[in-house]
């Protein structure tokens, strides 16, 4: 059998690069063993970023969800949540920053994330639209080496998931860039107006390994 499942993650990591329309990953219930490995363009070792992506879910404040996950063998270097009581936040190797927005629903959000460490500044932005700053973790360096993916929060290297902690619903336009980008950028992508691709993940041809109940859906363009 496993055989079998590499030629199927390796047949729906091409199928994702191809042109037609836009794909999206859907995880239509709530798993243990369900998730999308991201193969980066370039390591991570970063001390800026923005990460972007396109979310709906319909849990409504039942309990937490997972949006992104980057770990190395000790570490949760870059943890992306939707928490309990529907702020936003992110974790950087310890205490997390938290931002109160508005709830995620079953019509799509926008969602960026920016951090800078030379200032510490850290911001979400919301179908366009920049939150207060926060100052958070200043000086500090995301490590490389690690895995990074959609629908679960590893607990150990590539493991040890909570079904309880799993994205049920639909990701997708998933970019990562290693630098902050202006608003205006950010606010483009929003509207759908071409911006530069990320260089750390593009998601019209970054590499997804898919494991378990995840389906990919296109829309036609």
């Amino acid at each position: 059998m496993r055989p079998v499942v590499f030629l199927l993650v390796a047949v729906l990591s091409t199928t994702l690069a191809e042109g037609g329309g836009v794909k999206s990953l859907v995880f239509p219930s709530e798993s243990s063993n369900s998730y999308v490995e991201m193969i980066p363009q370039s390591p991570l070792r970063l001390e800026a970023f923005t990460l972007c992506m396109r979310v709906a879910t319909e849990l409504q404040g039942e309990r937490e969800i997972i949006l992104f996950a980057y770990r190395t063998q000790d570490y949760d270097e870059l943890n992306v949540w939707r928490e309990l009581d529907g702020r936003l936040s992110f974790y950087l190797s310890g205490e997390g920053v938290f931002f109160q927005v508005p709830q995620l629903g079953s019509l799509q959000s926008h969602l960026c994330f920016t951090w800078d460490s030379s200032t510490g500044a850290a911001n979400v932005f919301m179908d366009g639209k920049k939150s207060l700053t926060k100052i958070y973790k200043k000086g500090h360096t995301i490590r490389p080496g690690g895995r990074v993916i959609l629908g679960q929060d590893p607990d150990n290297y590539l493991g040890s998931f909570d079904a309880k902690q799993s994205l049920v619903g639909e990701i997708y336009d998933v970019n990562m860039w290693d630098s902050v980008l202006p608003g205006s950028v950010i606010e483009d992508l929003f509207t759908g107006i071409r911006a530069p691709r990320g260089n750390v993940f593009d998601w019209e041809s970054t590499q997804l390994k898919i494991n378990g109940n995840v389906h990919v859906v296109t829309d036609e363009l």
